[in-house]
């Protein structure tokens, strides 16, 4: 799982770098919002997960650590997408941008608890 994050953690550092520089060749900020998420929710967040992964291996393997990057991965796209469909205007995505936020914060309980019991005989 490490790896995985790693690897995914690279697609959003992409992802993110080519909306930045998409808002300043159009010289439109509408999408800030969802840049600044991408990096750190995408691209930072991850990398920095799946360094904790690698080096503790028994927490990639806990259901902490699988219920973590499941529900990471599936709410963090869900969560761009809708944000930037209502960063654009589209109001009816409120609930979704509001749910993936839930989700992603659950996910984020997990991995605390993940980190808390992987690091307490250290």
């Amino acid at each position: 799982m490490g790896n995985k994050f790693l690897r995914l953690a690279v697609v959003y550092l992409l992802i993110g770098v080519c909306i930045g520089v998409m808002m300043a060749k159009q010289h439109d900020h509408t999408l800030a919002v969802v840049h600044a998420h991408i990096n750190l929710l995408g691209w930072a967040s991850m990398f920095l997960f799946g360094l904790f992964y690698r080096a503790f291996p028994e927490a990639e393997r806990s259901a902490f650590g699988y219920l973590h990057f499941w529900i990471h991965n599936i709410a963090l796209p869900v969560q761009m997408v809708t944000l930037a469909m209502l960063v654009s205007g589209d109001t009816s995505v409120e609930g979704w941008v509001a749910g993936a936020s839930v989700a992603i914060v659950i996910g984020l309980v997990f991995f605390a608890i993940n980190v808390w019991n992987s690091t307490r005989n250290g």
